[in-house]
């Protein structure tokens, strides 16, 4: 756990954790916490006790906002996303904003908290929730770095199927259309979330900054219909892919065709000369072997030529 004092986007590190719970002169306190921090946190802020056990909950949170006037503080769920080895994860962040302080607790790294520190510098932030605008638009705003990723990918596997078809291309649409519609239910909640904090009359936010959070809402908008666009974009893609494998069938079956064509009349010719007659023409001329085989060597390659010239080969 990491307490520090945020004045004008400078940062001053806060040893003892009592000293946080009375507002400073100036600027306010910010706890980086993990999971574990909670039970010495919850005493000392009154958190909500329901607001910790989502924390500390292994099941997957919706992003929402819980209003806890009675113990002063909101209790916000937004999920930050990462899109690595082709797949995409979602890492919870909590957060309580009180009047003097903010919480984030966390269970793994996020990367958006590390980004923020030199835009807190940049802004000269003092205030908690300010923090939050800035944190809640960083958040948001990846969505569009992983969506670029994702677009990127798709196109990849576009230019692949075309140029060479392969089962595991199938594969790769399935999870990444699993992947894409299982995202898709989460930005539902996370857009209207940030709608909340545009439009609910919220006393710990600043009128004229939630002004600001309808810019955030319209990027959340805008992310939500990118991936619906990637979520057809995959289901043309899966269309491409069988129609590659059927097109690559027929290419396959068009040559065994043009094979059993040319073999044909090969077979047909030493059927003849394989029949036990003791009379068959040229069957025992001098050197009619040879000719037979250079009959049925020209027959086959012309046949071969004339496929090849009206491209069935």
């Amino acid at each position: 756990m990491k307490i520090r004092l945020v004045n004008q986007g400078v940062f001053t590190p806060i040893e003892d954790i009592e000293q946080a719970v009375y507002p400073p002169t100036e600027g306010f306190y910010w706890i980086d916490a993990d999971v574990d921090d909670l039970a010495v946190l919850q005493p000392i802020f009154s958190l909500h006790e329901l607001a910790v056990e989502d924390c500390l909950s292994e099941e997957e949170q919706r992003p929402k906002i819980e209003i806890h006037d009675h113990e002063g503080h909101y209790f916000i769920v937004i999920n930050s996303i990462r899109f690595d080895d082709e797949e995409i994860f979602l890492r919870a962040l909590n957060i309580f904003l009180g009047h003097h302080y903010i919480i984030t607790v966390t269970k793994q790294k996020i990367n958006e908290l590390r980004a923020l520190k030199p835009i807190l510098l940049e802004e000269q932030v003092s205030r908690p929730d300010r923090f939050l605008y800035h944190l809640v638009d960083l958040v948001v705003d990846n969505y569009f770095l992983v969506g670029d990723r994702i677009e990127a990918r798709i196109e990849s596997l576009e230019e692949d199927i075309l140029v060479h078809t392969k089962k595991s291309h199938l594969n790769e649409i399935i999870g990444l259309r699993s992947e894409i519609l299982w995202l898709k239910k989460v930005l539902g909640p996370q857009k209207e979330l940030i709608a909340k904090l545009n439009k609910k009359d919220l006393r710990l936010i600043d009128g004229e900054l939630q002004k600001y959070f309808s810019d955030i809402y319209e990027n959340a908008v805008k992310i939500a219909e990118t991936f619906d666009t990637y979520r057809d974009l995959m289901g043309n893609l899966r269309e491409a892919y069988q129609s590659s494998v059927a097109n690559r069938a027929n290419e396959i079956m068009r040559v065994f065709t043009a094979l059993t064509t040319i073999f044909m009349p090969l077979t047909f010719i030493t059927g003849i000369y394989g029949m036990n007659f003791d009379y068959i023409p040229g069957l025992h001329m001098h050197g009619g072997s040879y000719l037979l085989l250079s009959f049925m060597l020209f027959l086959g390659f012309g046949m071969f030529y004339i496929f090849r010239k009206k491209d069935w080969l």
